[in-house]
């Protein structure tokens, strides 16, 4: 149904108009490169398959303004980072009244307890550590899983990602776990540290489980990487039971499922996880990640604890005991304003008015694009979990190999350059739309339009 040359015709035609339309953003990413790898900051941000990077002048609510001047509509919102809006005005308050106040000291605010007391009575786990970044926060529970448990290896599923986790950063290809590829200078084989299985596979998780290796299964409880892949009905439910019958514990990472509702997928579903982890959106757009624990976790890395600093105390009675050697984190996390920035949003962000104005948009852009992809005979599927929705070129995938096989980058860089030329800012890797709490409906109406808009151009 889709043209390759209209597609190519388009895309090129598309390119032009961007140069056009962004001489400003073109001088600025000429001046960046002479000392910034591509002419930004992080590489990520060259990945929009764009001629050069867009530079943003400001960012309020769900709209961005480039510094050419145009005003976009932005269904990115910073990879979720953002997923609340641009700096959502009680979040910004409490940062501007922190600044002054000091920021960050390696001593806790006078806030931690009526914040952890906050995360728990959100996100139902009753104890809480800080970390700048879910990277942070995952790399901190997978290490205290391998310590409580006495085992070697993770689990994780095919497709996944979990930040700059080396131990997670593995593929299944051909019946065997292997590192992912294009990892850069890894220290060691991530494999030998990881099992791989493919999401919903009962029978493979039980089988691998079964081997009594693995500490933890860290899971997306959707998986969002390579494009949206939801559980199927059961599967949830046997996760849960593997991992307690086999006594690997289970880290459920919400860092991108945080959309599913007010106390992520896990609190709207129920998952009862062992450790939980996000970050990105967790404070609103600010830089800060938490991740949770049950009351038997913490209970067992106390008693961990314990054994530790009793054996470092016969061993060296005058050394001091070293708590930053258990991947506790790093001096800036849970800074100052980090915690105002958090109280704030857990207080007004993380809510059953803020959630359902971000479900009904996603809704309205779900319905919308159903319709057009019907109307056109296209069998394309479209996902979603609460304001988080993706749309794909093909059935739904039941697990990353299905989503990896169905992926066409050329059709999706077109497809985004399209819409980014129209005013309207899509992920730049597979077809990822977040619906901010304050998206007009007009403008979810104007992508969904554009969109069609598009297949027409393309498809037979």
């Amino acid at each position: 149904m889709i043209r390759p040359a209209a597609v190519d015709a388009l895309l090129a035609r598309e390119q032009r108009d961007f140069i056009a339309r962004h001489p400003r953003s073109a001088a600025l990413a000429a001046d960046a490169g002479r000392h910034w790898p591509g002419g930004v900051p992080l590489h990520w941000m060259a990945d929009w398959g764009t001629p050069f990077p867009l530079s943003v002048a400001e960012a309020s609510g769900a709209t961005l303004v480039d510094v050419d001047g145009h005003v976009i509509t932005d269904f990115c919102l910073g990879d979720t980072g953002a997923m609340f809006g641009h700096s959502p005005p009680a979040v910004a308050a409490a940062i501007a009244a922190q600044a002054a106040r000091g920021l960050t000291c390696m001593l806790p605010d006078a806030r931690v307890a009526a914040v952890g007391a906050a995360l728990a009575g959100r996100f139902g786990l009753p104890y809480w550590q800080a970390a700048q970044t879910a990277s942070d926060a995952n790399r901190a529970a997978l290490r205290w899983a391998r310590a409580l448990t006495g085992r070697p290896k993770v689990l994780v599923f095919h497709g996944c990602y979990h930040g700059l986790v080396e131990e997670t950063m593995v593929r299944l290809r051909g019946g065997r776990t292997v590192p992912r590829e294009g990892a850069v200078g890894s220290a060691f084989d991530h494999a030998s540290a990881a099992l791989a299985v493919e999401f919903n596979d009962v029978d493979a998780l039980e089988r691998a489980l079964a081997g009594g290796e693995v500490a933890a299964v860290i899971a997306e409880p959707v998986m969002t990487n390579c494009g949206m892949v939801l559980p199927e009905p059961g599967f949830d439910a046997a996760l849960r039971a593997l991992t307690r019958r086999y006594g690997a514990l289970l880290v459920v990472d919400e860092t991108h499922t945080l959309s599913s509702g007010p106390g992520g997928y896990a609190g709207e579903h129920a998952l009862e996880p062992d450790l939980w982890v996000c970050g990105k959106a967790i404070a609103g757009g600010l830089p800060c990640a938490v991740w949770g624990m049950s009351a038997e976790v913490e209970a067992r890395r106390a008693a961990w604890l314990a054994r530790r600093d009793a054996a470092a105390a016969t061993a060296m009675p005058d050394a001091a005991q070293a708590h930053g050697h258990s991947g506790m984190g790093t001096t800036l996390a849970g800074n100052a304003l980090a915690i105002a920035a958090l109280e704030a949003a857990l207080a007004h962000l993380h809510t059953d008015a803020t959630h359902a104005a971000m479900r009904a948009g996603a809704t309205r852009i779900e319905q919308a694009l159903r319709a057009a992809f019907a109307a056109r005979g296209l069998d394309w599927h479209v996902s979603r979990v609460g304001a988080r929705l993706e749309f794909g070129f093909g059935p739904a995938p039941r697990n990353g190999s299905e989503a990896e096989a169905q992926d066409r980058p050329l059709l999706g860089q077109a497809l985004r350059l399209w819409l980014l030329n129209r005013g309207l800012l899509m992920t730049p890797f597979h077809q990822m739309l977040l619906a901010a709490p304050t998206l007009a409906p007009s403008a979810a109406d104007a992508l969904c339009a554009s969109v069609a808009e598009f297949l027409d151009e393309v498809s037979a």
